[in-house]
Parts: structure tokens; sequence; C-alpha cells
């Protein structure tokens, strides 16, 4: 007679062979040889070798300091570039919304709420190389809501290409921040630059209350304020877990959105910062780091007629930390990589270009630690082109996140999202 516990310790033995499978699956690295790897941070390696395993760096090197596992798949791509995905900290693709015009101050809206994670405007993004992106409302208001950052995994789910910077706290993005031109409008906003300031001032003097009465009640609930969701946001900008990204166009402007930052010690981003070359030594010993912007045709609104491909190169001479962004659609992330190139003509060095668009927008966004560079440790972010990447004749060619490919030039549907026009959509 057959004993009923063989057919079960069979079963086992499957489900256990099935899954010690599946892990070997999941475990076997891929090995990318052959190619120029610019790691960023580090060496370039003109024979180098990138070793991925689970979505991470695993190694990098030159070809024979490199180790490549017996069961690695080993792809060529002799005769290509490699260098770390691209960072854009500050986008408006998703098609995202932020605050309306009740009001001039938003630190509570969320555009997670209204991004639409199938928007093609995703896929151009990655057509350009870009892997992790800062998405932020609109800059018409004082406030005009939290940003969100993403890493830009094909998903049905935003909540699947979020970044987190705090994960138990649930914080995936900055605060976005204006001044200058663009807030100004008809009460209940401002009038003046003069109003924009005293109304900024006067929110986060009742967030460092409120945050004060949470002190205070050191966890009793009873002693606890209201919850009110804008203090909130602010509470998390005040002690330094939320980075302010504040959109300011002329040299006065940058020094106000400077002197609020220090009277309230929070930390912060001046994005655009078109006067940057007029006040580069003080945005450099105020130690805020710059976003910049290089655009084809400058115009639009006077505060940004001063928009000049020197600023880079001025900002690094004067020392500050910068990196550039897209804007998108100001600027098309397909055309990132033209920002750097056009500044290095003016003078900035090739070791800037190459960090403008990388490392120094992942610390920015205090993704840095993830992304931005190709070292071990680090998630396998990273694009493959056809040559040197400030070159006009270059292309991209793939694109990965976490050691999966997700955009490829050669794939029909891929491409046309490279060379289609500025809205494509998916039938």
């Amino acid at each position: 007679m057959t004993s009923p516990a063989k057919p079960l310790v069979c079963i086992l033995v499957l489900v256990l062979l099935s899954t010690s499978a599946s892990l070997r699956a999941q475990e076997k690295p891929t090995a990318f040889t052959g190619g120029t790897i610019i790691t960023v941070t580090g060496d370039t390696y003109d024979n180098g070798v990138l070793l991925v395993q689970d979505g991470t760096i695993a190694d990098v090197g030159a070809s024979g300091d490199v180790s490549i596992p017996g069961n690695a798949e080993v792809r060529d791509v002799s005769g290509k570039v490699m260098m770390p995905g691209l960072v854009d900290p500050h986008s408006h693709i998703g098609e995202g919304e932020g605050g309306d015009r009740s009001d001039a101050l938003h630190p509570d809206v969320r555009i997670l709420d209204t991004i639409d994670p199938k928007s093609d405007s995703f896929r151009r993004a990655l057509a350009g190389g870009v892997t992790s992106v800062n998405v932020m409302p609109g800059s018409g208001h004082l406030i005009s809501g939290q940003t969100v950052y993403l890493k830009l995994r094909p998903s049905r789910k935003i909540e699947d290409m979020l970044m987190y910077v705090d994960e138990e706290e649930e914080i995936y993005g900055g605060l976005k921040v204006a001044n200058g031109t663009n807030p100004l409008h008809e009460p209940p906003f401002p009038g003046t630059r003069a109003k924009s300031a005293a109304l900024y001032r006067a929110l986060f003097v009742r967030a460092e209350e409120y945050r004060d009465k949470i002190r205070a009640a050191d966890g009793d609930a009873d002693r606890m304020p209201s919850r009110d969701l804008a203090l909130e946001t602010l509470v998390e900008v005040l002690e330094g877990r939320r980075i302010v990204h504040n959109h300011t166009h002329r040299h006065d402007d940058i020094l106000t959105a400077i002197r609020l930052a220090d009277e309230f010690g929070y930390r912060m981003v001046l994005h655009h910062v078109t006067d940057a070359w007029k006040v580069a030594d003080v945005i450099a010993e105020s130690g805020y780091p710059a976003s910049i912007i290089y655009i084809d045709a400058p115009g639009g609104k006077m505060e940004a007629v001063n928009l000049l491909p020197k600023a880079g190169p001025v900002l690094e001479k004067a020392g500050a930390e910068f990196g550039f962004h897209t804007d998108d659609g100001v600027t098309d992330s397909r055309l990132f990589l033209r920002s750097p190139a056009f500044a290095m003509r003016e003078g900035m060095s090739r070791q800037m270009a190459l960090e403008s668009v990388t490392i120094a927008n992942a610390r920015q966004m205090d993704i840095d630690d993830r992304t931005g560079s190709l070292e071990p440790g680090k998630d396998a972010d990273f694009i493959l082109i056809s040559g040197d990447p400030f070159s006009v004749y270059t292309r991209i060619l793939q694109t990965w996140i976490e050691g999966q490919k997700v955009w490829d030039f050669d794939d029909s549907d891929d491409r046309k999202h490279a060379l289609g026009g500025y809205k494509i959509r998916e039938e």
C-alpha cells in the first residue's frame, strides 16, 4: 500500500526545485563588455566591463579587472559608449497638475494624484536617456504643490514608479515654490514681489508654530493640534525631509529665495536662475545648488532675457553646485544631452558636463545613493549610446533601468518616440 505522505513529499521536492531554479534565473548576472564605460564619479574605461545582477551594479572596471561569472549572459557592446541614465531634476512630463486659483499657496496639493502613468511623454523621456525625474507642478503660484521623484519604469500605476527619499514617512518628492513674475496676479494672489515674500513668510511662521505644538505634545494624542495637510508638508520642509525646489529668474529674486531659505533653515534647489551668471559667487557662497536650463531661442518674458549659455561655466568657476534640467516641454527630454554640450562650447569642463545631467542632479533629489553614476551597489540605470555623449552625431541606442532594457532604438515602436513629433499617441 502506498504511503499517503509520498505524493506530498514529491510535490514539496518539485516546489523546492522550481523555486531554486527561479532564484537561479533571477540571480543570473549580465556582463556588458568591450565598450567605453563612463562612470562619471570614477574612471572611464575604454575597454570596460559592467556587471549587473539583481537590478544593481555588481562591478565595473577595465576588461581583465572584473571577474565575469561562468553563468553570466555576456553582451558585447564594442564600439558603443555606456554612461549613467540621465537624471532630470525639473520636468513636467506625465500631464500632471498643481494648485488652482483659489489661493497662491498650495503645499498640500500632490501632483502624484494627477499624473497619467501611460502618458507618451514618459516614452519620449526614455528615448532621451532619462531614467529618473523630478516631476513638478507649474510655477504660477507661490507654492504650487508637492513634486514627485520617479524612476521611469514602464508601469500601469504611478505608485510603481515612485522613488522614496523616506518610505516610512511616504516622502517621494519635494515642494515646488516660485517667486518673481509668475505668481503675480489679482488677489488672493500677490500683486508685488514684496507681498509675495510676505505671504510666503507668514505661512512658514504658522508652520513653525504647528511644528512646535507637535513637539510639545510629545506623542500625547490629546495635546496634538488638529491635522493640517498644508502645514504638515511645510514641517517636513522645516525638518529637512522635503527639499524646496524654487523657480526663480532675476538676480534680485534669486537673492530673495536665498534670504528666505536662510531665515527658515530649509534645504533648497534654485531652479532656472536665469541671472545666475550675475550672482554666481553669492550662489556658491550660499551652498544652495542651482538647476539651470539652456534653450535654443531665449525669450517669452522679460525676466528671462538674460538666459545665456555662459551660466554653466560661470557657476563652475565660482565653485557653485549645479546641474541642468529640461523643464519639459520647454526643452524636449529627447534633447537633454545638448544642454551641457552647449555649455562646453562656452568653456564648461567636460567632467562638469557629465556630472550636470547625472550625479549632480541625483544629489539635488536625495537619490544619489541609488543612481547618477556607475558604481557597485547602485541601481543598474544606464544608457547605451553610439558615440561621444556631446557629439551632435551621437544617438541614444538603449535605455536600461534596474538591469532591465526599457527602451531600444531598434524596436520600431520605441523608435517612433525618438523620431516622431512631440505628441505620439498609443493605439
